[in-house]
């Protein structure tokens, strides 16, 4: 399934976010385990519950967490219905929980356009049991509403090209893969940096299909109501949209306290073991 994921700010969630008196832990994206499996080796008392809507996912967990026999329970949904799903499980609340809103190297190389280079089906789904996929994005959103998610999920100024670019060559034919897509907007931008120039459209179609942002909204609403008092809510965010939802709904819930004031960052051994933690922000709440 590629490449192990390798999960950014161990050492400062088991500090920061969890305590050797937590019984109940909740891993809201439990990924390949990397978060879970390092706390539950380092808190003996804690029991775990993992989330991921990623069946492939939930299948490289399930192998790393099969020491701790016993402790762990996974479960196949997603976290925008966080008490839905964990009530389906007779759990009402929980000591501590953990939102790492990345996605992991074996989705980047599953063959499933996340990949700037994917040269297979254009879908990006998370969960493939949802209906819409990239290629729909792509190919049948007109321009405006092309232009409006590139806009305000990638937050880039040249959408208007973008769009206009997507358009022109899909009259053509259909954009059927990542490498397709990403070549188009490499011609629509005509600038190479250090960051590939597709990497704001790629980040909006994923939000898109995904509902990402209104996930957040809604599993952290969840969280926020069921965690015990003094539990802890940490978020950790990859974007300025993710981050600017947390650090808002963290600010305004009269039912928490805000541990962390400014986001904890990677610290520079990390990002040079692991370049793509450079952009990992840790938000950390109580509640009261």
């Amino acid at each position: 399934m590629g490449a192990a994921h390798v999960p950014v700010l161990l050492e400062e969630v088991a500090n920061s976010l969890v305590s050797g008196n937590d019984k109940l832990f909740i891993d809201a994206t439990v990924g390949g385990g990397g978060h879970s499996s390092y706390l539950l080796g380092k808190y003996p008392g804690l029991n775990m519950i993992g989330l991921d809507m990623d069946d492939d996912a939930l299948a490289i967990a399930r192998d790393r967490l099969k020491g701790f026999e016993g402790r762990v329970m996974l479960i196949r949904g997603n976290f925008k219905d966080l008490r839905e799903v964990l009530g389906s499980v007779d759990v009402l609340s929980f000591d501590t929980i953990l939102f790492d809103l990345g996605f992991s190297t074996f989705q980047m190389g599953g063959g499933r356009g996340f990949s700037f280079n994917d040269d297979t089906f254009l879908d990006m789904r998370m969960d493939d049991r949802q209906p819409l996929t990239a290629y729909d994005v792509v190919n049948s959103y007109g321009y405006e509403a092309l232009k409006k998610v590139i806009t305000e999920y990638g937050e880039d100024y040249r959408a208007a090209r973008i769009a206009r670019a997507i358009m022109e060559e899909r009259r053509k034919r259909p954009i059927s893969t990542a490498k397709e897509l990403s070549t188009i907007v490499l011609k629509a931008i005509k600038k190479t940096g250090r960051v590939h120039p597709a990497t704001k459209t790629f980040q909006a179609i994923r939000i898109e299909v995904n509902g990402e942002l209104d996930n957040i909204r809604s599993g952290l609403a969840d969280a926020i109501d069921m965690v015990h008092s003094t539990g802890r809510i940490g978020v950790i965010s990859f974007h300025s949209l993710e981050d600017r939802i947390v650090k808002e709904m963290f600010r305004m819930s009269s039912l928490l306290n805000v541990i962390t004031k400014k986001p904890i960052r990677p610290g520079r051994p990390e990002i040079l073991a692991n370049p793509r933690a450079r952009s990992a922000k840790l938000r950390v709440a109580e509640k009261k």
